[in-house]
């Protein structure tokens, strides 16, 4: 039964023709217990009350760490870390971690980042449960009907601070704690990305509607979960991007616009203009250590996030408008109703 289904039948348990008065609060709230429960059992999704992060493949890894004082082979990390791991290592894999041999290079050419990680930021990546489960609850409130992921804590190849599939998010302890990085700012990051990793595991990628204008999918699919973790955060996320750009923005937005006209020229196979559109895109995504000079990392992010916020401004029914930022059927339109237009 899909967690749709459930949640109207439960609703439909409230007899309509029953006065609101007689509804006494202890059956409210045994009601919305119930709701909750079933929506866990129908999607096998994690409760936020009880979930935990878990954390058993990054400690995997930082044995085997410091078992070879820094330098595993790749050998050693097939076989007592990638060989037997978990599904958070499963999820990082593809176009992550990759292979044992593309893990060993990135640990051997920068073994003081991912020492810093493990000696300062694994022993508080637990400490962190209360954080998530709070995260969750509010997402619960906003978007009851969608399912929460498990949180996998691992050890990447050094590109990457996290991605989702259906049902758990991974992040990649290495990125998210960098050398430098403090007990409080790790906090904040953490929260930032529980929150937009969470809001990945409810979309789902289409081709055909990204063809017709990949930078603008690209923007709401990555904004929109920034713009729902700062709902469920209070705060938004990167504050040194978001400073950046407010600064900035009706010449950020010109200068979207126009990679915009050169990614949608590129788009179709085989199109001359395919390597101006790479160039562009790049600008704006995919360029973590690699930004235009002066400009944070994944500044498309920032864009699709004011559009976003724009968009549910405008909106009558908010929580709808939130449910169609997820579904991410119809970016034009969606664009288009927000009104976004910085001058």
């Amino acid at each position: 039964m899909s967690t749709f289904n459930t949640i109207a039948n439960l609703r439909s348990m409230n007899d309509p023709c029953l006065p609101f008065k007689r509804v006494k609060p202890m059956n409210r709230f045994a009601k919305a217990i119930l709701l909750l429960t079933a929506v866990v059992a129908a999607t096998g999704a994690a409760d936020p009350l009880t979930v935990e992060i878990e954390t058993r493949d990054a400690e995997r890894f930082a044995r085997l760490f410091l078992e070879t004082d820094g330098k595993p082979s790749a050998a050693q990390l097939q076989a007592s870390y990638l060989t037997g791991s978990g599904k958070g290592v499963d999820i990082f894999t593809p176009d992550r971690i990759v292979n044992a041999e593309n893990l060993q290079k990135s640990v051997a050419a920068d073994m003081a980042r991912y020492r810093h990680a493990i000696e300062t930021c694994l022993p508080l990546a637990k400490g962190l449960t209360p954080e998530m489960r709070s995260i969750y609850l509010a997402y619960r409130g906003l978007v009851p009907e969608r399912p929460l992921p498990m949180v996998y804590i691992v050890f990447g190849a050094g590109n990457s601070g996290g991605t989702a599939s259906a049902g758990g998010q991974a992040l990649g302890l290495e990125v998210m704690c960098g050398p430098g990085t403090t007990p409080e700012q790790f906090r904040t990051a953490m929260r930032s990305m529980f929150a937009h990793e969470t809001v990945h595991t409810w979309q789902t990628y289409d081709a055909a509607i990204e063809q017709q204008d990949p930078l603008l999918y690209s923007a709401l699919a990555e904004g929109v979960p920034d713009f729902l973790a700062s709902l469920v955060t209070g705060t938004v996320p990167m504050s040194s991007r978001n400073n950046w750009a407010l600064e900035r923005e009706a010449w950020l937005w010109r200068e979207f616009q126009h990679d915009r006209i050169i990614v949608r020229q590129g788009a179709a196979p085989g199109d001359a203009s395919n390597a101006d559109a790479g160039k562009a895109t790049r600008r704006w995504f995919g360029n973590y250590q690699r930004a235009p000079e002066g400009w944070p990392y994944e500044a498309g992010y920032w864009v699709g996030m004011r559009i976003a916020q724009a968009y549910v401004a405008r909106a009558s029914d908010k929580q709808a408008a939130i449910s169609r930022l997820i579904d991410l059927r119809d970016p034009a339109a969606i664009l288009a109703q927000s009104g976004y237009d910085p001058r």
